[in-house]
């Protein structure tokens, strides 16, 4: 197994993680709208040899799965997303660390951005692979289309 999507999914918008786990990293992370995934998911398996999807099991994750079936998406597994969103703000801290002087203040004063779906995808892939992966390109935490 090379190529894993992680999906973390929502009813507006979805955090989405194209990751490499052999090389345990990164190749494209994004949130983007309810309308805009499976456009997204078909663009990688378009690029990608794409060996599962991974899927949250929670708020709208019984569409999704039947959306990801409708599409022909048939590698799916659902993975628990217990806590992952509040988890999500320390990842994001350890990837993109403050600089001076907010560095200097307790991490429990710094608030990360808002959108970090794509972070709470990321946290699902390492959570099921039991390993960090390394995140080189920037997170994007624009919603996209």
């Amino acid at each position: 197994m090379n190529i894993i999507i992680s999906i973390d999914p929502g009813n507006k918008k979805c955090g989405l993680l194209l990751a490499d786990i052999n090389k345990l990293s990164v190749i494209s992370g994004k949130t983007v709208k309810k309308s805009y995934v499976i456009s997204l998911i078909n663009e990688w398996k378009n690029s990608y040899n794409i060996d599962l999807i991974l899927l949250g099991n929670g708020t709208t994750s019984k569409y999704w799965q039947s959306e990801l079936n409708a599409n022909n998406f048939t590698l799916v597994q659902l993975v628990d997303e217990a806590m992952t969103t509040l988890r999500a703000r320390e990842r994001y801290l350890e990837l993109c660390p403050p600089i001076f002087p907010i560095s200097l203040l307790p991490k429990t004063l710094v608030f990360p951005p808002s959108n970090l779906d794509a972070v709470v995808a990321l946290i699902l892939v390492e959570d099921f692979i039991k390993k960090k992966l390394e995140w080189k390109k920037p997170i994007e935490l624009r919603i996209w289309p």
